[in-house]
């Protein structure tokens, strides 16, 4: 039989006062409620049991219907918060529901709470694989993009998420990261989905490429940070190291200068002058200026160096995008490829000029052989991009109106909310605004076509702007997260990862108020919490604490 919540008990209670004010005898309304009148009795008295670590009035409040729901909302959105959220543990609980005096009313025990705990993450869990179900049966299909990647504390887990909704699909421990273990549990993680997977994004590692090409048959797109990282690795850490060798030389020589001035000052001050031939000084400050000046030209050569590392490598990422961003045209491979060779000959010359060493050369070398991936990536975005265009069978002038003004717009748009500085990032809008600009006129064939056919197009080009993924970050940053988590937990359960999970996904909102199962699915849905309130009760009350008893001091002396 189940035991009533305090809830019900509540009710029960209020109704039983109601019934004895109107006249009822605790037999009457016993029988009326259907409950025992011993039962009855019981829960009156425990309700107006006094509670020592609360007023009287707030005790007496949250023992009413309204005040246990209260009570209800409180306790678990401190367990939510402080569990699922700040990545505390149990104890951090315990001591909230002690310190603001709700231990009194709720058991705030250790084994109380990690029960509580317990049955929260396994509620979660719960509401979102129906909420995933109930989403993924009005879903329109879709062609998507994963992120994935490996994230290895305290056991290998494997991660891959939707970049543009930030949807996680899979996020969980596997024995191993073979590119077999990828595929097995991506296509468990995808069922049900109406989704297909034409691109995936991550390092060059050698079972994630196999994964993505061979089994999914989608395009492998590298992630440009490691290609940017091996330049950076080959470059700033021995061009920072000669800028700063060359600057105490420089110092030193500087100081020398000033040693031989200032000795001469000091001769030509001394009268009489010493017996004796004077110093040359002329020829001891002409050895001292040229050592300054070869001092002060390898400084600034240093320097030059070091600048040209961080433009080569800014060039990279600026390079690597299917538009022009200056201008918004679209790019052909060729003239990119060109670009690229341009980049990595000057990379090159210069690590041969700052006489840089072998291994530098290596991580050069080793970056410079994933262009021709990048460069199939722009290829495969241009040709998809050119085929969702075609099948929405516009006539020609809506075509080209897509391919030069629409579809460059939006992902300039896109380009400029990733941009961090402020500057490049008010011109990418200028531009967009620019391309815009003609579509809004009325006179536009666009602006002619019913608001259904618009929002389509509009739709599409949108898919079109996000098709081309350059980087993981989103991924990376996942398991920089989860990493605090563990490094609190020092390890997360199955249950307790797959709850993280689903917080993620359906509770977790941006600016825009929209969840990444609402951006993911394109639908609304209930809230996480307010779902949680529905199915976890409220924990029992407190034990009544007995006072230990007093302790005997070791040397009590004993009667004899």
């Amino acid at each position: 039989m189940r035991s009533s919540t305090r809830l019900e008990r509540a009710a029960a209670v209020a109704a039983l006062e109601s019934r004895l004010a109107a006249g009822q005898t605790q037999r009457q309304a016993a029988a009326a409620l259907g409950v025992a009148r011993s039962t009855l009795q019981g829960w009156r008295n425990a309700a107006a049991s006094a509670n020592p670590a609360l007023p009287a009035s707030c005790a007496a409040v949250l023992e009413t219907p309204a005040g246990i729901g209260w009570l209800q909302r409180l306790v678990l959105a401190a367990v939510f918060v402080i569990t699922l959220r700040a990545g505390a543990g149990v104890r951090m609980v315990c001591e909230f529901l002690e310190l603001s005096g709700l231990s009194g009313v709720v058991a705030a025990s250790y084994g109380s709470q990690q029960a509580l705990t317990a049955v929260v993450e396994a509620a979660v869990v719960a509401v979102a694989e129906e909420q995933r179900a109930q989403l993924a049966a009005g879903m329109a299909p879709r062609q998507v993009a994963v992120c994935e990647d490996e994230t290895f504390p305290p056991a290998t887990c494997l991660v891959a998420l939707e970049p543009i909704s930030n949807f996680i699909v899979l996020e969980q421990y596997a024995e191993d990261r073979s590119a077999a273990t990828w595929t097995a549990a991506l296509r468990g993680a995808l069922a049900g989905l109406p989704v297909e997977v034409i691109q995936g994004t991550s390092d060059e590692a050698k079972a994630l490429c196999r994964h993505q090409r061979h089994d999914y048959h989608a395009q492998h797109s590298p992630d440009l940070f490691h290609v940017q990282h091996e330049v950076s690795k080959a470059t700033s850490l021995h061009l920072a190291r000669q800028v700063k060798q060359s600057a105490t030389r420089l110092a030193a020589a500087e100081a020398t200068l000033q040693e031989v001035q200032a000795a001469e000052q000091a001769y030509q001050a001394q009268r009489p002058h010493p017996p004796g031939r004077p110093p040359d000084f002329a020829q001891h400050r002409q050895a001292a200026l040229a050592t300054w000046g070869a001092a002060a030209v390898e400084h600034e050569q240093a320097q030059a160096h070091q600048a040209e590392a961080r433009g080569l490598l800014r060039a990279l990422g600026q390079l690597y995008h299917p538009y022009d961003l200056a201008s918004g045209v679209a790019q052909p491979v060729a003239a990119v490829a060109a670009r690229f060779a341009a980049v990595w000959t000057r990379l090159q010359r210069l690590a041969t000029v700052a006489d840089l060493p072998a291994r530098a050369h290596a991580h050069l070398a080793k970056a410079e052989r994933v262009t021709t991936e990048l460069l199939d990536t722009l290829a495969f975005v241009l040709a998809t991009l050119q085929a969702k265009v075609e099948a929405l069978n516009l006539p020609a002038d809506l075509e080209e109106a897509m391919h030069l003004h629409l579809i460059p717009a939006l992902y300039l748009e896109r380009v400029a909310t990733r941009t961090t500085h402020a500057e490049q990032r008010q011109a990418l809008r200028v531009r967009s605004a620019e391309l815009l600009a003609p579509l809004r006129q009325r006179e536009h064939p666009l602006q002619r076509l019913p608001a259904a056919e618009r929002a389509r197009i509009e739709q599409v080009a949108t898919d079109c702007a996000n098709l081309f993924q350059r980087s993981s970050s989103a991924v990376e940053g996942r398991n920089g997260h989860l990493a605090l988590f563990h490094h609190g937990c020092h390890r997360l359960s199955a249950r307790k990862l797959a709850a993280l999970t689903a917080v993620h996904n359906y509770h977790s909102r941006r600016p825009d108020g929209t969840t990444a199962a609402r951006r993911f699915f394109g639908r609304a849905h209930a809230p996480l919490f307010e779902q949680l309130l529905e199915r976890v009760p409220l924990p029992p009350r407190p034990r009544r604490h007995r006072p230990p008893p007093p302790r005997q001091p070791y040397l009590l002396p004993v009667a004899a």
